[in-house]
């Protein structure tokens, strides 16, 4: 029996979550369709924009995307930390970028005199929201439902447009982070739409590389960048910083560059001597990568982790047992 959200998402275990978006039916999330020859492809700027807008709203990170045909890739993290350090009139500012607000709320900001009552009602509004904006369930809500109502619009249609709630996987380690990003950045080249890394169009992997290039060239560009796109967490392999990844730009890219040549359609992706040195120190087993990045193992449902995260989970989210072990213990061999 599927788990409820509230047993998926628990911040206590982890703030990272692998979520995932697909299309009812036939419905075009991009893309084009072969039947009607009609095109879709400009539905990638509605979701990437939107994408951008909630970051810089939420208090939620965005590490990892894929905006696929009919579905799409996200790896959050949720940064309770930062909401809860907002000032009251931060959460709202936050919070009016993309709703308006009551008009009580409106009146408090524009700096207009408020009884008591009032204000008490509007540091109610403020509590709600600095819990919304933390919350990866209305994280989704405001990234899927405008989505939806575009769409329907276009296609001249009402009903139902995304297959159900978004799926949500609990990323528990490190091991696990670095696993799932390589395997959203690398949807394209496994579906055969794109060759390389930086040909993977509405990928964060192309995003970084055009990011790391601009960077060379001229800080404005990226400015100018960002405005479109969802501003990503650095890659810089801090522990010690909630804006940063534990992982080295450099060795991300080897990682991306080596799992796409050897996932590629048409090559056999046998393991040879230049093996990125950061499976060796994450003690990622490289064949069993490759199958998770092949969707060859099936066994991670709700989390992803080692043996020991997984276990961990299961107790605080106070569940007897999480599937995922066997499937921890050919990943991740040597973190039992």
């Amino acid at each position: 029996m599927p788990l409820p959200r509230s047993a998926l998402v628990c911040l206590n275990t982890t703030p990272y979550y692998h979520c995932i978006g697909r299309c009812v039916r036939r419905a075009f999330l991009c893309g084009n369709d072969i039947v009607t020859g009609k095109s879709f492809e400009h539905r990638r700027d509605w979701i990437v924009e939107r994408l951008a807008l909630l970051a810089k709203a939420f208090a939620l990170d965005v590490c990892a995307y894929a905006i696929m045909n009919n579905h799409y890739h996200l790896v959050l993290k949720v940064n309770i930390q930062c909401a809860a350090a907002w000032s009251d009139h931060e959460v709202l500012d936050h919070w009016c970028q993309i709703f308006d607000g009551p008009l009580l709320v409106q009146r408090y900001r524009t700096g207009e005199s408020l009884g008591a009552a009032e204000l008490a009602r509007v540091t109610e509004f403020i509590d709600t929201y600095r819990t919304r904006l933390a919350d990866l369930s209305w994280f989704m809500r405001c990234l899927n439902e405008p989505i939806a109502r575009m769409a329907n619009a276009e296609d001249n249609c009402t009903g139902r447009f995304w297959e159900g709630r978004f799926k949500s996987q609990a990323l528990l380690d490190e091991k696990a982070l670095l696993c799932c990003m390589a395997y959203v950045d690398l949807n394209p080249i496994r579906a055969s739409i794109s060759n390389t890394p930086e040909e993977s169009d509405y990928t964060s992997i192309q995003q970084r590389i055009v990011e790391s290039n601009a960077l060379a060239k001229t800080t404005q560009s990226i400015e100018n960048l960002k405005a479109t796109i969802p501003e990503l967490l650095s890659l810089t392999g801090r522990l010690d910083s909630p804006q940063h990844l534990p992982f080295f730009h450099s060795d991300y890219l080897e990682l991306v560059d080596w799992s796409g040549r050897a996932i590629h359609p048409g090559k056999r992706g046998k393991i040879n001597d230049n093996v990125p040195s950061i499976l060796a120190r994450l003690s990622i087993e490289p064949n069993q990568l490759l199958r998770y990045l092949n969707r060859k193992e099936r066994g991670f449902v709700n989390v992803v982790g080692s043996t020991r995260s997984i276990q961990k989970a299961a107790l605080n989210l106070g569940l007897k047992f999480l599937k995922g072990i066997s499937a921890a213990k050919r990943l991740f061999p040597q973190s039992h």
